[in-house]
């Protein structure tokens, strides 16, 4: 092998199929000489965030920090008030949030394309760095709803220690998500080890300016690309330039990304079930077809409540 097996670091999974799935995975791409061996260059994993990585209920982590912004454009706009998504920033109507998410996984983006407007003018002018200071301080002091800890605290222990053991192995680990690329790239080095530039997620078109300190970069109020269904292998491929092994997901919105993983070579497929009223949420909504799929095509599922003896770091 030409890298070591640090099954150790996995230590808060159970010792059920599914770790043994991943770890005998691992070993079969990492031995040289085996029939499934890949090269360290070639050893690419990628993931899902809101889900997959960090917890995405009652609304996705990002949603809290856009209400913040659209709820203080309400406040300065009376004309706003009536209009979506402002006025539901403003009332607090969390289901309507999650109504438009949950209706993209089903086929529906008549309400993500409502609040990608609402975004893109909230955010129309501001440079990327005052936008990076911002996103950096909502994630820094924001609070879970429901779980009792930091919103940026709410990320999964069992996947972080996978990313490190992936790591130790030799994979170069990317996310790749619906949220938005910039809102992730201030803190994913802290939480998860993987560094700004692999993170690629939906983005805004942005334009450069030049100003006296020598120009910056501002967002425009158009959408550049929105990091979901087909597209994440499509940008998964134009970023990277390597066809992934591994992938992990956990809606219906993740599909094309975990077939694309290891199509015609090796390859694992992970989707993460939520399962656990318990320590975190249970739901299948917007994640029917993923799960349809993974039990036709024998996709590694990833149960919280079976296979996770943590959830959160600070959990007990």
């Amino acid at each position: 092998m030409d890298a070591p097996i640090k099954t150790d670091e996995l230590t808060s999974w159970n010792d059920t199929p599914t770790r043994r799935a991943i770890i005998d995975f691992v070993e079969r791409v990492t031995t040289e000489g085996g029939d499934g061996f890949v090269p360290p260059i070639e050893r690419i994993a990628v993931f899902d965030n809101d889900g997959t990585l960090w917890c995405e209920k009652p609304m996705p982590v990002e949603i809290g920090f856009i209400l913040k912004r659209f709820a203080e454009q309400a406040e300065a706009d009376p004309a706003l008030r009536e209009r979506q998504p402002w006025k539901a920033a403003r009332e607090r109507d969390y289901h309507w949030l999650g109504e438009v998410i949950t209706k993209h996984y089903h086929g529906d983006d008549s309400g993500v394309q409502v609040l990608m407007g609402g975004i893109v003018l909230a955010f129309a002018g501001m440079s990327v760095g005052e936008y990076e200071v911002a996103a950096r301080a909502f994630l820094d002091d924001a609070l879970h709803p429901t779980l009792g800890r930091r919103l940026q605290d709410a990320t999964y222990l069992p996947m972080v220690e996978l990313l490190r053991y992936l790591e130790a192995n030799g994979f170069t680990s990317y996310i790749a998500s619906g949220g938005d690329r910039d809102f992730m790239r201030p803190v994913t080095h802290d939480i998860y080890g993987i560094p700004a530039e692999r993170i690629i997620g939906s983005s805004t078109h942005l334009r450069y300016q030049d100003d006296e300190t020598g120009g910056m970069i501002v967002y425009e109020a158009t959408m550049d690309v929105f990091d979901d269904g087909p597209m994440k292998p499509v940008r998964i491929w134009s970023r990277i330039g390597r066809q992934p092994i591994l992938a992990g997901g956990n809606s219906n919105g993740d599909i094309p990304m975990l077939q694309y993983a290891g199509s015609g070579r090796p390859g694992l497929r992970l989707l993460v079930l939520h399962d656990d009223a318990d320590r975190e949420f249970a739901y299948i909504s917007g994640a029917e077809k993923s799960l349809d799929i993974a039990a036709a095509q024998g996709w590694t599922i990833v149960s919280m409540k079976s296979d996770w003896s943590k959830v959160f770091a600070d959990s007990p």
